[in-house]
């Protein structure tokens, strides 16, 4: 049976029918709902807060996976977690203090994720990797759906996979940007166990069927 997570992304929702989609998520095969919370200023799009999130939550069956593509998040991580995050990850690029941050999250009780840029080097998770429950790959710039899978994340993939089996730790990697059917498999091939799908998802003519097949990869139904 496959052990792989999918985590579709809700900014790729109608959100002109943000129930409908949320009750879609429920009935389908989803592990997680990505709520991806940007800030104008990290990245250059402005999403949602803390009320939309806490909202979603109360919709969602779904444990919600909280992407914080934000300056100085360590401001607002408690707020995020009261509304319902059981997922939090920082980006290492806005984090002067990673270490700190990470040990906030994990404070509130949440998991605590690492997300890196595409420019940026797995291997500088090397001091807090045993700090992580996952690190989440961006495999397109930060920002904006709709974008196409940077197939150098294939290398990342495997580089950060061996440097967690190596310490024997159980860390998810997470890759984020571009995700569907056409890449699915070798993204998980290369170590990755959570995919998170925007419009693969909510674009398709039937998203409760584009998540089972992404939920049957590995498996003799795929």
């Amino acid at each position: 049976m496959p052990t792989h997570k999918i985590a579709p992304s809700i900014l790729a929702a109608d959100f002109g029918n943000l129930e409908r989609d949320i009750s879609m998520i429920n009935q389908s095969e989803s592990d997680w709902l990505h709520i991806d919370i940007m800030d104008g200023v990290f990245v250059p799009n402005i999403s949602y807060g803390q009320a939309i999130t806490k909202r979603m939550g109360q919709l969602c069956d779904k444990p919600l996976d909280v992407h914080l593509m934000i300056m100085q998040p360590e401001r607002y991580i408690e707020q995020f977690r009261d509304a319902g995050a059981e997922v939090i990850t920082v980006h290492y690029e806005a984090c002067t203090h990673l270490h700190r941050n990470l040990q906030q999250i994990k404070a509130t009780g949440a998991k605590a994720g690492v997300a890196l840029n595409p420019h940026t080097n797995v291997e500088l998770l090397e001091d807090v990797l045993e700090d992580l429950d996952m690190v989440c790959l961006m495999s397109v710039n930060p920002g904006f759906g709709g974008q196409k899978f940077i197939y150098r994340t294939i290398n990342k993939i495997q580089k950060l996979r061996s440097m967690i089996d190596e310490r024997n730790l159980n860390v998810d990697i997470e890759i984020d940007g571009g995700v569907g059917l056409q890449n699915a498999e070798a993204i998980l091939k290369a170590g990755a166990n959570v995919l998170v799908a925007g419009s693969s998802v909510f674009k398709s003519e039937d998203p409760i069927a584009t998540v089972k097949r992404l939920k049957a990869i590995g498996s003799d139904n795929f």
